[in-house]
């Protein structure tokens, strides 16, 4: 489920922002003319500041400079921002492109980016210090960028669950006041009992 089914709109605008770049892979493309084979260079580029905002963008030109240069402004239109709780992502999200599948899974604190390649780059630019990863599809770096991207996109906050289903965020995350509530409920008992008895006393 992308982001546009959920309704929400998670898209940045670049400006202000401090973008880093990674190119994840070079591939050189023929296309067969009549006068024999004319070459091009594809880039695969990912934008990110490191926190919480991360795009992807795909480039194609005669020189290497110049498709990076053009992966790189389709990865700033196709900015978007991450829910993370601390250091890892919300919850456990599938993400599917073609034939590439990639799980991201929270890991605790100093568990580090388990991930290799384009996911990886994705991840660390997407400011993710700590999760577990892994590759149950396709390993063409296109398809494998793509599914990481649409698994952060399927994440949602607890607020954002709990608004959709009409109910508390303890709720969502399973808290509930209950215990405590069973806790003054015997302590006021307790104290009654101890009334009673300096009565009979």
């Amino acid at each position: 489920m992308s982001q546009k089914h959920q309704g929400i709109d998670r898209s940045v605008s670049p400006v202000g922002l401090d973008l880093q770049e990674r190119v994840v892979e070079i591939n050189r493309v023929a296309k067969v003319v009549k006068g024999g084979r004319r070459f091009s260079f594809t880039a695969l580029v990912v934008v990110g500041d490191e926190r919480d905002v991360v795009g992807v963008g795909y480039g194609k030109a005669r020189e290497v400079p110049l498709a990076i240069q053009k992966g790189v402004e389709q990865a700033k239109k196709n900015l978007f921002r991450v829910p993370k709780h601390g250091t890892t992502i919300t919850h456990p999200s599938l993400g599917v492109y073609g034939s590439g599948r990639v799980l991201l899974k929270p890991a605790s604190p100093g568990t580090g980016v388990i991930a290799g390649g384009g996911v990886r780059a994705v991840l660390e630019l997407a400011g993710i210090h700590d999760i577990l990863s892994k590759s149950l599809g396709s390993q063409n770096p296109i398809n494998l960028v793509k599914a990481t991207v649409a698994a952060l996109q399927d994440l949602r906050k607890p607020e954002e669950v709990a608004e959709l289903r009409g109910v508390s965020v303890n709720k969502v995350l399973g808290l509930t006041d209950k215990p405590r509530e069973e806790e003054g409920e015997s302590a006021d008992a307790g104290s009654e009992e101890s009334t009673a008895a300096e009565v009979t006393a």
